[in-house]
């Protein structure tokens, strides 16, 4: 993937993410039972916030100063 497609990943996965969060917030506000359904979100946030870190240590080079 060039890094134009990855940035455009990027922004997708981090928008995903803040999705994820707001479902997460809300279900847990509204008093849902459903904790299968609240722990499967949880999971998918995870994993969302590991590809998130892959993308931007590949576009973000160590620096060594």
């Amino acid at each position: 993937m060039s890094e134009d497609e990855l940035r455009k990943r990027l922004e997708v996965l981090k928008t995903e993410h803040r999705d994820l969060d707001a479902a997460i917030d809300a279900l847990t506000a509204s008093g849902a039972t459903d904790q299968l359904q609240i722990a499967r979100l949880k999971k998918r946030k995870l994993k969302l916030k590991d590809q998130i870190a892959l993308i931007e240590d590949y576009l973000i080079p160590d620096i060594i100063a």
